[in-house]
């Protein structure tokens, strides 16, 4: 069960954040200001407050192309997702029901475990599995030192 709600805190992290790059993020922040007061026992204009400033980090990130940033935004949302899964496992029926309404195309995907390993030299880059990345674009591997 812990594999599981570990893979819908990413695919959920995953999703508002292709949704805070893009033009429906008011609904989908909306969404996560409820869930997140609802569960995590938040003040919703704090935790609406923290969505923003990610996004506007987001935002600048990849207009800058900067892409460990607009990876540490998901990777913050993610823990936070995940925390409160564990914290409330319950919750996690509600947090599929909010991606199959604001993630596209996420109605009916199934979320599942998966192990892989990578292997056959050294990584010079971040290495990203991910159904979908939606509009989140990372650089050439020339251009990393």
């Amino acid at each position: 069960m812990e594999a599981e709600l570990m893979a819908l805190a990413a695919a959920g992290a995953t999703a508002f954040v292709q949704q805070m790059a893009g033009d429906s993020w008011a609904q989908a922040r909306n969404r996560m200001v409820s869930f997140f007061s609802r569960h995590r026992g938040g003040e919703e204009d704090v935790i609406e407050g923290e969505l923003e400033t990610s996004r506007e980090e987001l935002t600048a990130a990849l207009e800058t192309g900067d892409e460990q940033t607009a990876l540490d935004v998901e990777s913050e949302w993610r823990t936070r997702l995940r925390r409160t899964l564990q914290a409330n496992p319950a919750a996690a029926s509600e947090l599929r029901a909010i991606l199959d309404e604001v993630a596209p195309g996420g109605k009916g995907q199934q979320v599942a475990a998966v192990h892989n390993i990578i292997s056959g030299g050294v990584q010079r880059g971040p290495v990203i599995q991910a159904g979908n990345v939606g509009s989140l674009h990372l650089g050439p591997t020339s251009d990393r030192g």
